[in-house]
This record gives C-alpha cells, structure tokens and sequence, in this order.
C-alpha cells in the first residue's frame, strides 16, 4: 500500500470511529491556532525585544520587573485581538453540538475556541484575556488592549496578572483530575496540533488509550506520541479536522 493510500485509509478510519462515538474528548495546542496566524513563541522565531518569550513567562520574571511582563503580553494581546477562528476551530464546534459527551482541553490560552462557539473549553493553561489579582487572587475578564501600567486590583491594592499558567507554575488540581476522568470515560479522543512535548497535556493521549480510547493524532509532523497512539494523521488541522469530523 503506497503512502497516500495509507493516509486515506487512516482518515477514513478516524471519521467512523468519531461517526459512531457518543463520548468524545478533544485535546488542542498550539497547531490550531497557528493557522488562525497566532504566534507559538517557539524555536528561532520565538523572541520579543530580544527577550526569549519562555523567560518572560515566570513569575520570578513577574515579580523582578512587572511591566516587562505587561509589555509582553499587551503586545500579545494586540497580535491575537483580529484573529479569528479557523476551519478546524468551527468543525470541532460541530462536533461538540453532535455529541452526547464532549469536553475540549486546550493548551492555548488566546480564547479562539470559545470565539467559534465551542461550548464545554476546559483551559488548562489559563486565558490571555482574563486577569488575575496577585494578591487576592480573584479573576475578571479584562479585553483591554493594552491594559494600562500599572493594573491594580480594587479590592486590595494587588497588581493584576494575565490569568494564564506561567512555567514552573501548577495547573489547577481540580480541573486536572476533572481531565483524567474525562480521558477515562471517552470513546474517541482527538489530539490536534500539539507537540507531545508539554507534560501534562502530552501523555493525555496515551492515558485515554491505556483506557480502551481510540486517539487519533493530528499533527503537521509526527511527534513522540505518534506510534503510541492508535492513527496518526499528518497535515494541517484545517484541511484535516473538517474531513474527520464531517
């Protein structure tokens, strides 16, 4: 069987086993987004004022010089604020509508889920357009571009941070356990544009497999998952969420 014969067949497979699923949960990252032009703030690419983007994003960066960190992500903000959700973004709005069970888990924190009209998001790294109170810790939504310098909550006089999950940071207990009980009770499960890098989100495929899931990757290119995982597809989650989901 040549390569592209194999392809097809793989598609094919994955659209009838999310055809004939009733419990279905969704895992995302960067990939989605990157084809509505949102940056990944990865590899060469991936500096701002020759800053490295992954060093601005701590909160020993935060608590060293807070307005650098502001800066960078107001100037996020105004990146992400005209983009829109792309073809991929809306099937899995489809899908979710079409389904007894649905839960998407995303890795991106830039909002373009709910934008298309997807429903049940769990955010396991936050949201670039909710702020959080340092001090206090409560959470509004804030769209603001740029939020003015310096953000200080009302309440208790705490400067406001983006409410997302900065590295060396955990992600919430509650809505990880919420997660893995998902991942145990689905019949299909959906890894798109990630790159099975990131913990915990990267072994989230393998987890719901261990437990009787089909998990079908989709991925510009393979990642250390793929062989792992029940069907791997290669391509743009654009052309290639429509055709499983379709």
């Amino acid at each position: 069987m040549t390569r592209p014969e194999q392809a097809a067949q793989n598609l094919q497979r994955v659209k009838e086993k999310v055809r004939e699923a009733s419990r279905v949960v969704v895992l995302t990252g960067a990939g989605i987004s990157a084809e509505s032009g949102v940056p990944t703030f990865r590899g060469a690419g991936g500096l701002w004022r020759q800053h490295k983007a992954t060093d601005l994003a701590t909160p020993e960066a935060f608590a060293r010089d807070p307005q650098l960190v502001w800066d960078f992500y107001n100037y996020r903000r105004e990146v992400l604020a005209p983009l829109q959700p792309n073809a991929a973004h809306k099937a899995l709005v489809a899908l979710e509508a079409a389904k007894e069970s649905f839960v998407l888990l995303t890795q991106n924190i830039d909002g373009l889920h709910q934008a298309a009209g997807s429903e049940n998001v769990w955010e396991l790294h936050g949201n670039i357009w909710r702020v959080r109170c340092s001090r206090c810790g409560q959470r509004r939504e804030d769209r603001r571009v740029p939020i003015p310098f310096p953000p200080l909550c009302q309440d208790c006089g705490g400067m406001w941070r983006p409410d997302v999950v900065w590295f060396g940071e955990s992600l919430d207990p509650d809505l990880l356990r919420r997660a893995y009980e998902a991942l145990e009770e689905c019949d299909v499960m959906l890894v798109i544009g990630t790159s099975g890098v990131v913990q915990p989100a990267a072994s989230m495929g393998l987890y719901a497999k261990e437990n009787g899931a089909f998990v079908a990757e989709i991925n510009l290119e393979p990642t250390p998952y793929s062989r792992a995982l029940s069907v791997s597809l290669q391509g743009k989650a654009g052309d290639l969420v429509p055709r499983v989901v379709g």
